[in-house]
């Protein structure tokens, strides 16, 4: 009869012999990445010549291929985000702060000749290395106070650092705690990521680049253009009267007397002809300034609906529905029966 100590043993050695053939597995899987021919080497060859890379860029895009997890050679130059997604998977693998100066160069050169950065419009963005020095941000702090219109002083591939001018106290205060970076590129989205503060003082924030950034989408809805009262009602229970300027079932642009923050959370009610009062929570995305001649002392902000607002984003929808069709009614007059 086997022992309950020689069953625990077998099973010791059964489990070590398993894992050995795992790493072996591992090991051979990451050679062949290293040395074998990927898929679509012609096609990588092709597009490296048409562009002119450099033998050192070249070099380095090898690397950044051979450390993601594509199987096709030539993914890292068919968008931003696989671009980015390769130069973080990169950096993890060797850390980035002991991967050499040139090579850190090349890769941030790479970004701006394959047109990765966020300077172009119909680049995706997927990770803070993107941005721009002078490229304006907002700056929140964990206990919700707001560096309004700040920016970006320089950046490198290890590190981004943001202007800050003791606004809120000592710079060194922050060190180790989160802060939010909120920027916003128009006719897309609001991009945000919480990042802890490595280092302060001389005027900025110094922070570690992130590629897990929050995306707020800006209104891509068909939108209506209105005169609504509206009342908002604020985080603290006061409140304020002004009109809503048009509306989508993404959000809407509100004339408020009072300028508020970005990302700052409001609760509005409005009446909507035919379908009642309605009630919802937004958040500011931006402010426009005092733009609407009708109403010269109200704050046009643009804002995004939050918060559990189906319903009403279905009655909106409903709403603009209906509306679109008595004009469409209108130009071309009755069915004749």
């Amino acid at each position: 009869m086997i022992e309950p100590f020689q069953l625990v043993w077998f099973f010791s050695i059964f489990l070590m012999l398993l894992t050995l053939l795992v790493l072996i597995e591992v090991s051979r899987s990451n050679k062949r990445r290293e040395n074998e021919v990927m898929f679509d080497t012609d096609v990588f060859d092709e597009k490296v010549k048409e562009r002119g890379f450099s033998v050192k860029e070249i070099h380095t895009l090898e690397k950044l291929v051979r450390a993601s997890k594509f199987d096709n050679k030539d993914a890292v130059m068919n968008s931003a985000t696989l671009f980015e997604t390769a130069v973080m998977d990169f950096y993890t693998a060797r850390n980035v702060y002991d991967v050499r100066d040139e090579t850190l160069e090349s890769v941030a050169g790479l970004r701006e000749k394959l047109g990765f950065t966020a300077k172009n419009p119909l680049a995706k963005i997927k990770s803070t290395r993107q941005f721009s020095v002078g490229d304006r941000v907002d700056v929140i702090m964990e206990n919700g106070d707001r560096l309004k219109h700040s920016e970006i002083t320089w950046k490198n591939e290890k590190e981004w650092a943001v202007f800050y001018d003791n606004s809120f106290g000592s710079s060194d205060y922050f060190v180790g705690k989160r802060i939010r970076i909120r920027w916003t590129r128009p006719e897309d989205a609001v991009y945000s990521a919480w990042l802890p503060v490595k280092r302060a003082g001389l005027g900025e924030f110094v922070l570690e680049h992130s590629c897990n950034l929050g995306k707020q989408q800006l209104r891509r809805w068909v939108r209506e253009i209105v005169d609504f009262p509206v009342e908002a009602t604020f985080e603290d229970g006061s409140t304020c009267t002004g009109r809503l300027y048009d509306l989508s079932a993404g959000g809407i642009m509100v004339g408020l007397p009072i300028e508020c923050n970005n990302g700052q959370h409001v609760k509005i009610q409005f009446e909507l002809p035919s379908f009642g009062v309605q009630n919802a929570e937004i958040e500011i995305l931006r402010s426009l300034g005092k733009k609407n001649p009708a109403y010269p002392d109200f704050f046009s902000q643009t804002a995004s609906f939050i918060g559990a607002f189906g319903w009403v984003q279905e009655i909106v929808l409903q709403y603009i529905f209906e509306v679109h069709k008595a004009k469409k009614v209108a130009e071309n007059g009755p069915k004749m029966s």
